[in-house]
């Protein structure tokens, strides 16, 4: 596989107003309690883990448990409206003036009722490629509370053979009350996916350790240096794992940096084309 400088992953901005994705944050937009924050690196990684993504416009959803409605902070669009599929305002005609003969009136649409009782389709107004071999999982929020509203399925998406919209199915939890969806509010979360990671041969190759009988000399080694050894220590302070993670990262000690080098595939540098 040919070296190349190229991101890992690289954003295609469609609708102008749509926010750039954004680098998600460690703090979980500063709402992870301030022990998790500085002690817990698994919480902080985790909820770092990829870009967030805004929707492209201020909208509202309902459902009334049979159809869905919908309407904007626009003029022309404040009364409600059923819900069919509806284009992004204005959209059609810029898609169409700047797309070639071939692709002209096939611009995505914004919003989608689909078949299923409140379950819409929304587009980010984006699209993405990604580097050979990666994928897109996009989901929800990570380490944030649901939104009392609805729920973003997760979907995985193999955009380095397939280059479209970047969008979510949401399903709305509530009905008869009007769910608000805002530009400067991440409801997404993009995470970058080596495809190895979830090949047939990975996932059906787990291993197991039947019982703690036939745990190893190093297993319990380790065991007694990250779980018995702190807690006999009087000294010890909370937040030896993660000073031990950032040291690492701080020194380029990822054990998968050589393999990657190896493979001659990048590492991944998180890049949002604006």
């Amino acid at each position: 596989m040919p070296h190349t400088n190229a991101p890992i992953v690289t954003f295609y901005r469609m609708i102008p107003d749509a926010p750039a994705p954004r680098r998600a944050d460690r703090s979980g937009l500063g709402s992870l309690p301030t022990r998790a924050y500085r002690h817990c690196d698994a919480v902080t990684m985790a909820a770092g883990y990829g870009w967030h993504v805004c929707p492209p416009l201020a909208f509202e959803l309902l459902w009334d448990g049979d159809a869905v409605f919908w309407r904007a902070e626009m003029a022309e669009l404040d009364d409600w409206m059923p819900l069919g599929a509806a284009q992004y305002p204005y959209f059609s005609a810029r898609f169409d003036a700047a797309a070639p003969d071939a692709a002209r009136g096939y611009a995505p649409p914004f919003l989608t009722a689909l078949q299923e009782p409140g379950l819409v389709q929304v587009w980010t107004g984006l699209m993405a490629r990604t580097a050979p071999g990666w994928s897109l999982l996009v989901r929800n929020l990570a380490n944030l509370a649901r939104h009392p509203g609805f729920e973003a399925f997760e979907g995985l998406v193999e955009a380095d053979r397939w280059f479209g919209p970047l969008f979510t199915n949401l399903r709305i939890v509530r009905t008869g009350v009007p769910v608000r969806f805002d530009p400067v509010d991440p409801f997404l979360q993009v995470q970058p996916v080596p495809q190895i990671a979830y090949a047939d041969a990975v996932l059906g190759g787990a291993g197991l350790v039947g019982g703690m009988e036939d745990l190893s000399e190093t297993d319990w080694a380790d065991y007694q240096a990250h779980i018995v050894a702190p807690n006999q220590d009087p000294d010890h302070r909370p937040g030896a794992y993660a000073a031990e993670g950032r040291r690492r990262r701080k020194s380029g000690g990822c054990p998968y940096a050589a393999l990657a080098a190896a493979a001659r595939v990048p590492v991944p540098v998180p890049v949002a084309a604006g």
